[in-house]
């Protein structure tokens, strides 16, 4: 089932790389992830990793699988920051799967039809194996604050709702039919080059209640943490700080991330990590100067959507994605058509009075200079829904050139407060500032600290998983049970459908009419597999926790598989990451849960991915015959 890396060139090679490449992200699988040291044979540079989607922005790939790859988990990871290392596993589980069938003899159309059913099965698991947040708590008024600086609650209670809810679906379920689908019908194979589409028919949650409870977020979010407790507790406290300024959702919190701003402090310890109200931005000296000036005053702010420079061009009204800014230095050198034109910048903010100018794009240093001499605070790279966010509550207008600012283009009150003088500490910029609104302002930044420079990064991605998913489990309202749970509940049924699949062929030996009749003869081989490839993944989560063998966990695994009629979802529960007598890491293995929309569109993306590579393969090995029989009906449009 786990097959070699090593590429046989007589088989399917996009598969096989897809299945090697999915190697190399095992270790980041789990709440014990490793860190990870890659280094560039050509400059000696090096970077920590930590996460499956840094492991591959720093690895240079060379080969179309590979850039597929990438292509599709920084996708993922820009739309939900958490999943990205399921989704390769698991598409590099179902990949040999898939290599495995081919061996087999069985045809593509027969194994892409298996898979997408299988898909929807596992699906369906996770729709109706869901738990409301309703039924996790209610948020007491006078506990609030305590617990969300510390997230040690006791779910046990509420488990047991869970776990009679996960049961109950099982038991409804041990007579299905030969045909499984969803209340939709059979899914429909949509494949994206690009992967970008972050909804999807079948992303299903549960409404709502009419009258919702007060959650208890960090009650919740305890069990989202996934081993990262302190990047949690910033979370927490970042979205309580939220709900104290928006007194419109407190009786239905939400967490709007897009007005949450990060700010590393290298040279501080990890203890200095805090979350604070506002926007936390770093200076240099000379901007310190003028911050130190401009200090709680009533300031005028220009918003500019783009770079503050002579030669910059807008890209168009539809914006292509993943466009970074960078510095052209071909273009740095000073003129008198640049100069003429700083002065008239400068001459119009002068008589407009504005005081400060927060720009999205970049702002040469020079030109930031001239500006502190007038007193005229210049802040570059700030986010643009941070833009978007000082524009709502200032009255300001972004806009994408200087010249086209005007009286009705500003915003008012805003203020630049000192947070922290930083020379002490060998700083360069040397000054944070806290550039706020005021009132209810749901403007929060993260500052995130650490004496090791090149975990920055690492801690900074920690924070956003996190995030992401106290915002996702707000949004939906849902949860799924965590720590191998669903995965083992979606074997089950895999398992109990080919069983009673292999069941009906060996009925129907006798009879060839029906034989021929039937849809997929191999549909109970791919659904074994592709629950065996499940369990490879929760095993591998198991090794991961430091408590298993290879053998071990999958021994364990089996153990509660045989035992599954006799409350199936309790001994899940407590089985994954701890050891099966170990009462104090089990009673915690039941406090961890899933994001539903993310889990979901993870393995959407996975079975997708493995599908493309499977039919470019096909196409490379056989070729298409445009004018054979049936040709297009073997094929799925891109």
């Amino acid at each position: 089932m786990l097959g070699s890396t090593i590429i046989n060139r007589r088989q399917h090679v996009g598969l096989q790389k897809l299945s090697a490449l999915a190697g190399v992200t095992h270790s980041s699988l789990g709440p014990n992830k490793k860190y990870k040291f890659i280094q560039d044979d050509t400059s000696g540079e090096s970077t920590l990793v930590c996460s499956c989607f840094r492991i591959f922005e720093n690895l240079e790939l060379t080969c179309a699988v590979g850039q597929l790859v990438y292509e599709t988990i920084e996708a993922h990871q820009k739309v939900h920051h958490t999943g990205s290392g399921c989704l390769l596993f698991l598409a590099g589980a179902w990949s040999r799967v898939a290599l495995e069938c081919l061996q087999r003899g069985i045809s593509v159309a027969q194994i892409i039809s298996a898979l997408s059913e299988g898909m929807d099965i596992c699906l369906d698991v996770c729709r109706k194996s869901s738990v409301s947040t309703e039924g996790l708590g209610v948020e007491q008024s006078e506990s609030c604050t305590a617990t969300s600086q510390s997230l040690g609650l006791d779910l046990s209670k509420k488990h047991t709702a869970e776990a009679s809810q996960a049961s109950g679906y099982l038991q409804g379920h041990q007579k299905v039919g030969h045909r499984t689908t969803n209340t939709s019908g059979q899914r429909k194979i949509k494949l994206s080059r690009h992967f970008w589409e972050a909804s999807s028919e079948n992303v299903s949650t549960m409404p709502p209640p009419r009258e919702p409870k007060l959650l208890d977020i960090a009650h919740i979010a305890e069990g989202l943490s996934h081993g990262y407790i302190n990047a949690m507790n910033l979370a927490v406290e970042a979205s309580r700080i939220q709900s104290k300024n928006n007194q419109q959702d407190r009786n239905c919190p939400t967490f709007d991330i897009t007005k949450v701003v990060t700010c590393v402090l290298p040279g501080l310890p990890e203890e200095h990590s805090c979350v604070l109200p506002g926007c936390i931005v770093l200076l240099s000296e000379e901007q310190a100067s003028v911050a130190h000036h401009l200090k709680e005053q009533h300031l005028k702010v220009a918003l500019i959507n783009g770079d503050l420079s002579a030669t910059y061009r807008h890209l168009g009204y539809n914006r292509p994605a993943g466009v970074q800014c960078v510095s052209d230095q071909s273009h740095l050198s000073s003129s008198d058509k640049e100069e003429e034109w700083v002065e008239k910048v400068v001459t119009l903010l002068l008589n407009l009075e504005v005081n400060l100018i927060l720009v999205s794009g970049l702002v040469r240093e020079k030109v930031i200079q001239c500006f502190c001499r007038h007193h005229i605070l210049v802040v570059e790279k700030v986010k643009a829904s941070i833009l978007n966010a000082f524009g709502n509550t200032t009255g300001a207008v972004p806009v994408t050139y200087a010249s086209q600012l005007s009286q009705h283009c500003l915003g008012s009150g805003v203020k630049v407060v000192i947070w922290r003088d930083l020379s002490s500490h060998g700083r360069k910029p040397s000054t944070a500032v806290n550039i706020s609104t005021g009132v209810n302002s749901e403007l929060v930044t993260v500052i995130l600290s650490s004496c090791v420079r090149g975990k920055l990064q690492a801690l900074e991605d920690q924070f956003w998983a996190c995030a992401y998913r106290l915002h996702h489990v707000l949004k939906d309202r849902v949860l799924l049970p965590g720590a191998g749970v669903t995965e083992m509940l979606c074997v089950h049924h895999l398992r109990k459908q080919a069983e009673h699949h292999v069941k009906h062929q060996r009925e129907r030996n006798g009879d060839s009419v029906q034989q021929t009749k039937a849809a997929n003869p191999y549909r109970g081989v791919v659904l074994q597999l592709m629950a065996d490839a499940l369990i490879d993944y929760v095993s591998t989560v198991m090794v991961n926790s430091g408590r298993f063998s290879k053998v071990r966990a999958w021994t364990a695994v089996s153990r509660q598989l045989q035992d599954c009629n006799e409350g199936l979802s309790a001994k899940f529960s407590q089985l994954f990451l701890g050891g099966e007598q170990d009462s104090v890491v089990s009673s915690a293995a039941v406090k961890i849960y899933d994001n539903l929309s993310v889990k979901q569109e993870a393995w959407r993306k996975a079975i997708d991915l493995v599908f493309l590579v499977l039919q470019a393969d096909a196409e490379v090995i056989t070729g298409i015959d445009q004018k054979a029989d049936g040709a297009q009906g073997t094929l799925m449009l891109l």
